[in-house]
């Protein structure tokens, strides 16, 4: 009967699989951000956007920024 290797849950094991979950979880984030975003078409939009983001820090409104950033290219 062949042996069945069972793996225990070691602090590395259970350290990369909460990145993992931490990482689909920004993903989940970024998008639903994305499609957030995207309802910002008109020009009168994106313009009082940008004056919202310009009270905030650069480090604080970085993604926001990328993402219209990307969408006007």
């Amino acid at each position: 009967m062949p042996e069945t290797t069972t793996h225990s849950r070691t602090p590395l094991w259970t350290a990369f699989r909460g990145q993992l979950h931490r990482a689909r979880d920004a993903r989940a984030t970024r998008r639903a951000l994305e499609r957030e975003l995207a309802t910002f078409t008109s020009q009168s939009d994106l313009n009082d956007l940008h004056a919202i983001l310009d009270r905030y820090s650069e480090h604080d409104t970085a993604d926001i920024r990328r993402i219209l950033a990307r969408r006007a290219a």
